[in-house]
């Protein structure tokens, strides 16, 4: 094949590619054609609402406070000696009068028996004492008052009695039982180590039922009293528990706040010390009544949208309280377009972006 031939072949070959690419461009484009006449329509807002209506409000004083255990006690031994036996743990429930734990009692049960020998030998010399002065030792009705005494002081029997009391006590002591009903907290000691007198061993506490102390500042006290209603929110949980006030203490403190005291039953979840928020509501009848996200501002008053024929509508409004989840609402005095009634349709969510005579439309489950 000569040089002028392979050249018109390389043109050929090239030509039909060239054509191919035209023809592949053109259906792309006729494919793409349609897409570029679609037609898209406005995109309305979606919203919840509620239906107006006038009701109670419940203002609300919010404060923290604490939880403080009505019975608490730090139980100790009386005496000092070696841990014997601990039959309780940090958590247990124990009944009042159950052992908790022991020290090792030979030193005190050797002080019982040896005063109690130095009673029999007090008596023996107490009795003839009285026999030396010619009184009857099994009669002592008959033996005056103050001559008794000298006598069983002399004879060291009164001593004796003493002595035994003490060594009885010191032995009793040796046992550590628990004065209430309550949950056993704060055990540190092991078998074997020597207990003080002056150490606290373990605490004791009663938590059937805590007492909540709060503060409250002096504005806040005419709304409450004893005997109101309360709920408490722990800080460790979302559990909601009901209570009642007890005391308001008549003193206020340096930085102007007055100490409150309510009670609340405890469901086996609540601690000693545990930190909580508490809440104090009174219903304020016949207010509007809506949710914190039903307000939102407009150049920096605060509006409600209402819905009218498909289309959203600011109106001005005042909150004159608050809580932690709603507002009461009246309609703004300075604005006369400013209205609210009984029945209107209130948006109370996806609200912050819209304008006055956005078309909204309501979502399924609420129409």
């Amino acid at each position: 094949m000569n040089k002028k031939h392979q050249n018109l072949v390389k043109y050929i070959f090239l030509m039909t590619c060239f054509s191919i690419l035209l023809n592949c461009n053109k259906q792309k484009e006729d494919k793409e054609e349609p897409i570029n006449k679609k037609q898209y329509l406005p995109e309305k807002n979606e919203v919840n609402i509620l239906i107006l209506d006038k009701g109670a409000f419940k203002k609300e004083l919010v404060s923290n406070g604490r939880l403080v255990a009505l019975e608490k006690s730090e139980l100790k031994f009386k005496v000092n000696e070696k841990l014997k036996t601990i039959y309780v743990k940090n958590g247990d429930y124990v009944k009042r009068g159950q052992l908790l734990a022991s020290l090792d009692a030979f030193t005190f049960q050797q002080k019982v028996n040896k005063a109690e020998i130095d009673l029999k030998q007090a008596t023996l010399e107490f009795d003839d004492l009285q026999i030396r002065r010619g009184f009857n030792a099994n009669n002592k009705a008959n033996i005056p008052v103050e001559e008794y005494d000298r006598m069983a002081i002399k004879s060291g029997y009164k001593n004796a009695i003493h002595q035994l009391e003490n060594a009885r006590f010191d032995l009793k002591s040796t046992k550590l039982i628990a004065p209430f009903n309550g949950k056993i907290a704060n055990i540190d000691s092991k078998k074997h180590d020597q207990i003080s007198s002056s150490k606290t061993f373990a605490t004791l506490i009663n938590d059937a039922v805590f007492e909540v102390e709060f503060y409250v500042i002096e504005s806040e006290l005419k709304d409450i009293k004893v005997k109101d209603k309360i709920t408490i929110e722990p800080f460790a949980s979302n559990k909601i528990y009901e209570g009642e006030i007890i005391t308001i203490n008549p003193q206020v403190e340096k930085d102007g706040t007055i100490l409150i005291k309510a009670q609340v039953k405890n469901d086996n979840s609540l601690l000693e010390g545990m930190n909580v928020k508490v809440f104090i509501k009174k219903d304020i009848p016949d207010q509007f009544v809506v949710p914190k996200a039903a307000v939102v501002l407009r150049d920096n008053q605060e509006v409600l949208f209402t819905v009218k024929n498909g289309k959203a509508y600011w109106t001005y409004i005042l909150t004159t309280l608050e809580n932690s989840r709603a507002y009461a609402v009246i309609p703004h005095p300075d604005k006369s377009s400013a209205t609210l009634t009984v029945g209107d349709t209130i948006i109370v969510s996806n609200n912050l972006n819209l304008a006055h005579d956005s078309e909204v439309s309501i979502k399924t489950s609420q129409k």
